[in-house]
């Protein structure tokens, strides 16, 4: 039986972050390869785009986005 592997834990997205995938979700890129660039799973660009992580990105993506 092969011996399990030590797995790093994933990123953890900081604010800045969040406000870059909601950027790119505007852009119409697709969850797994914002999940990839940023190593973390899709879950959590789902958390960020529904406001359940970072609250506000959204709203600051949108300011940064009309000017």
């Amino acid at each position: 039986m092969a011996k399990a592997r030590h797995q790093v834990p994933c990123h953890r997205l900081t604010f800045e972050e969040a406000v870059q995938v909601q950027l790119r979700l505007m852009n119409g890129e697709i969850y797994s390869r914002i999940a990839a660039s940023y190593d973390v799973n899709q879950g959590r660009i789902a958390d960020v785009k529904f406001g359940r992580l970072h609250l506000g990105s959204y709203a600051e993506a949108v300011r940064r986005s009309e000017g």
